[in-house]
């Protein structure tokens, strides 16, 4: 049966997730049983276009490529376009709702909306914005209970490593005490080139040319980023609905040369570290630098690489590590979600 997808936003991650599911279409099915088919594009930027018949990847691709929007497809004639969001959402034949939108991750806006809109039609959404997770977990969970539909976020924490549901199929039957983990990639990258004799400001300039910082490095220097990962860590894996306001915050902004060198000289390393640990029934999360032994596990982890470790009563410390950004990496958790969604559809005709 055929697996109908609607993208909702097209830039570089959705692109990749596109192009993912036409190289791998033939061991998608023979593997998994998922026959994907993309149906509907909307990208606020990018324009929209809708054909329940499907549309072929490579003249989407191209066109927005080449054109700059999708409505430049060829066989547009016979295709909708210019449908909002939620019009291809509600009216599009699509089963899985692809959430990819830039999306304001104070507010959750405009992801929550599109997530709450597909569960209340019936449909199931694979996203990997953080917002919708760490503001509005617990109601967008049961609404997708309630509506019968699949909610999919591996990629809100670790883009491609799959930091959410390793732990939970895994490791299940464990308690898990603590999780503490390197969680940003460009405040790892600049403590290491800082390692290496170079200022914040040089590192942080550095890491800006490579695309690892953002021309406003703010969410990730401060350790907002961060923080909202650990609220979904909270959420998901603890079981603990906690906001991210709740997570205590400090950036490596303030960490100097001078102490980042005297680590090194100590066998210590500066790293910025999220903790959401359960302390006698209760979870409590921050973000915030730490001086590390040589011999913690997460010493080694150097660039732009995140890595995460769980402690468990049973199986002991676990470590996973992998990159935590690329579109490559971050359209691959989408697929992650795409064949459990496919795993879950099969199990319910059982």
């Amino acid at each position: 049966m055929t697996t109908n997808i609607a993208f909702i936003g097209f830039g570089g991650v959705g692109q990749a997730l596109a192009e993912i599911i036409r190289d791998r279409k033939n061991s998608l099915l023979s593997s998994y049983g998922l026959d994907a088919k993309v149906v509907a594009v909307a990208d606020v930027m990018k324009g929209s276009i809708y054909n329940p018949e499907g549309l072929d990847i490579d003249e989407l691709l191209k066109a927005v490529r080449e054109k700059g929007t999708v409505e430049a497809y060829e066989g547009a004639a016979q295709a909708s376009t210019g449908l909002s969001s939620i019009e291809t959402i509600t009216n599009s034949n699509a089963d899985v709702i692809v959430e990819v939108t830039f999306t304001d991750v104070k507010t959750g806006e405009p992801a929550i909306t599109h997530c709450r809109t597909a569960f209340e039609h019936g449909k199931s959404v694979v996203t990997t914005n953080k917002g919708p997770v760490a503001l509005a977990y617990r109601e967008l969970a049961a609404l997708a209970e309630q509506n019968d539909a699949f909610f999919g976020f591996e990629g809100t924490v670790m883009s491609g490593t799959p930091a959410l549901r390793m732990p939970v199929e895994t490791l299940a039957g464990n308690q898990i005490t603590e999780i503490r983990g390197i969680l940003n990639g460009t405040t790892n990258y600049i403590l290491t080139e800082m390692e290496k004799g170079q200022s914040y400001d040089e590192s942080l300039e550095k890491a800006q040319k490579l695309g690892y910082a953002e021309a406003d490095p703010t969410s990730d220097v401060e350790g907002y980023d961060a923080r909202y990962k650990a609220a979904i860590l909270s959420n998901y894996i603890m079981n603990t609905p906690i906001s991210h306001t709740e997570v205590e915050c400090e950036g490596i902004s303030g960490i100097t040369l001078e102490q980042v060198q005297a680590a090194l000289t100590e066998g210590k390393r500066w790293k910025l570290m999220a903790r959401i640990r359960n302390e006698n029934g209760q979870v409590k999360a921050s973000v915030k630098p730490e001086c590390i032994e040589s011999s913690d596990p997460l010493s080694g982890v150097t660039g732009a690489t995140n890595a995460i470790v769980y402690e468990c009563d049973l199986s002991g410390t676990i470590l996973l590590t992998g990159a935590g950004a690329g579109l490559k990496e971050t359209g691959f958790s989408l697929l992650i979600d795409l064949i459990h969604y496919q795993k879950e559809k099969k199990l319910a005709k059982i």
